[in-house]
């Protein structure tokens, strides 16, 4: 058979497709990549910090309510208002706390006039002591000369000079002399007592130091701080939320009327997981972002607190978890995070408002509780401090209006204090 006629070999077969080989290959590589990628930046970084989109922000709510009762005449604040630590909020009808301050103070100027008179009664007391005195001395006088004179007789009316008679007469007379010495000895007795017991009323102090002029005194100054009481405050610079009083409202003492929340004292409860809690410490930095502003704006804060119980612990209805029927839920932990006074002024927040939370953990030096007390008040306010300034001055010019020569030494007691 010649060349030309013998039959041509078949075409090798090729095994294997080298461009799928080779786009697993890198498919595995890029694979690998991104695990080592991934495993790295979890160990160098997402291992640092803890998130969490459970946190809102928290603030005060300061309730405004009436320390006494009374009707709404006027209302000088309304929701979304913005008002001063001081500026008043609502008023009162003052006439009931009129009336009362009124009857206060003349109930204050009855008794600085009934303890005058108990100083005033020192002298009259004495007075009387002396004049019983007096009588005793000449009541025992009076017995000595009946005694003398009965004596002269008795030795006479053996031999007759004197009468049976003239000295039953003269008996008679020492026995009424003796009775009468000893009524004026109990009448100074008497006397005396009356004198020990008005001094024991008025010993050691004057008018306007007395204990009862000090009790009436001290009613006036609780109707004054009625009185003043009718117009209530703000306590603190805020924002008026949840009014809820209305004019010609009738309202007892502790009702709520509206709240104020200041809103430069705001913080968030970020409500971390507790397995999230083993590297969380105080004072460690936080990143936070609301939804309100979203990305944009970046709220640097820092680890204030951790609750001392999970929220389930505190709940008005808590589980129970002793039952045949059990699921294990993830419990969380309120984490208080404060913020920074001068970004929460430059983008304000509302209580409320949903917050995400990045804590850097990457430091464990600090505590997971404190274990100090607090050195100065959490908040304070000074605005009812000064609502009884006038009181002691109305006190003063009440006993000043009825003390008369009060002002000068006083017969039987010490003299009253100048003002």
């Amino acid at each position: 058979m010649s060349e030309q006629q013998q039959p041509a070999s078949p075409a090798p077969v090729k095994v294997g497709n080298p461009k799928r080989k080779k786009a697993l290959v890198l498919l595995a590589v890029g694979v690998a990549v991104v695990g080592v990628a991934w495993g790295a930046w979890e160990w160098l970084v997402a291992s640092h910090y803890e998130d969490t989109d459970n946190a809102y922000v928290q603030g005060n709510v300061v309730q405004i309510t009436p320390q006494i009762g009374g009707t709404v005449m006027e209302i000088h604040a309304d929701e979304t208002d913005f008002v001063k630590a001081g500026q008043p909020l609502v008023k009162f009808d003052p006439a009931d706390a009129k009336v009362n301050l009124e009857q206060a103070e003349a109930n204050l100027g009855q008794t600085v006039r009934q303890v005058r008179t108990l100083y005033a009664n020192n002298g009259s007391l004495g007075a009387q002591v002396n004049l019983r005195e007096a009588d005793v001395a000449k009541a025992e006088a009076d017995v000595a000369r009946a005694t003398d004179d009965y004596k002269r007789r008795e030795a006479l009316v053996g031999n007759g000079a004197v009468s049976r008679e003239e000295l039953n007469h003269a008996r008679e007379q020492l026995s009424a002399a003796r009775s009468t010495l000893a009524a004026a000895q109990a009448a100074v007795v008497g006397a005396r007592e009356q004198l020990a017991s008005n001094q024991a009323m008025t010993s050691g102090t004057d008018v306007e130091s007395h204990p009862q002029v000090q009790a009436a005194a001290a009613r006036v100054r609780e109707a004054w701080l009625a009185q003043q009481r009718s117009v209530l405050v703000a306590p603190v610079d805020g924002y008026v939320a949840k009014r809820t009083v209305q004019l010609g409202q009738r309202v007892a003492a502790g009702t709520p009327l509206m709240s104020i929340v200041p809103l430069n004292q705001v913080w968030v409860d970020a409500n971390f997981k507790e397995v999230q809690l083993r590297k969380i410490r105080l004072d460690q930095p936080v990143t936070l972002t609301a939804d309100l502003y979203g990305k944009r704006v970046e709220y640097k804060g820092r680890v204030a607190g951790l609750g001392v119980g999970t929220g389930a612990a505190f709940s008005l209805l808590p589980a129970q978890n002793a039952t045949g029927n059990w699921i294990k839920v993830v419990q969380r932990v309120p984490v208080r995070i404060a913020l920074d006074s001068q970004q929460v002024k430059e983008h304000p927040l509302r209580v409320g408002l949903s917050m995400e939370a990045s804590v850097d953990v990457s430091k464990q030096e600090g505590k997971t509780l404190a274990d100090a007390p607090r050195a100065t008040a959490v908040t304070q306010t000074q605005v009812f401090s000064s609502q009884d300034d006038g009181a002691e001055a109305e006190v003063r010019r009440v006993i000043a209006m009825n003390s008369g020569s009060a002002h000068q030494s006083v017969q039987g007691g010490p003299p009253a204090k100048r003002h």
